[in-house]
């Protein structure tokens, strides 16, 4: 089971290269960060999904990323 908080804390720190997206199983987005991390651009996009995942609730976030699976 994924965790938000580890989530918000790889789109902090790591978030540039996309590690965050291979932490969710969403590989074809973390190659895309890993593609374009020389532009900076992954970089704002991590830091703009660092802070939805803080404001996610933890309900939202466990139907979204961790297979609809309950609680």
């Amino acid at each position: 089971m994924k965790s938000k908080f580890t989530t918000a804390l790889l789109a902090f720190f790591l978030g540039g290269l996309g590690i965050h997206r291979f932490y969710l199983g969403q590989n074809s987005r973390g190659i895309l960060y890993l593609l374009f991390c020389w532009t900076f651009i992954p970089a704002l996009i991590a830091l703009f999904d660092f802070f939805v995942f803080i404001f996610m609730s933890e309900d939202n976030f466990n139907y979204k990323y961790n297979l609809k699976t309950g609680f």
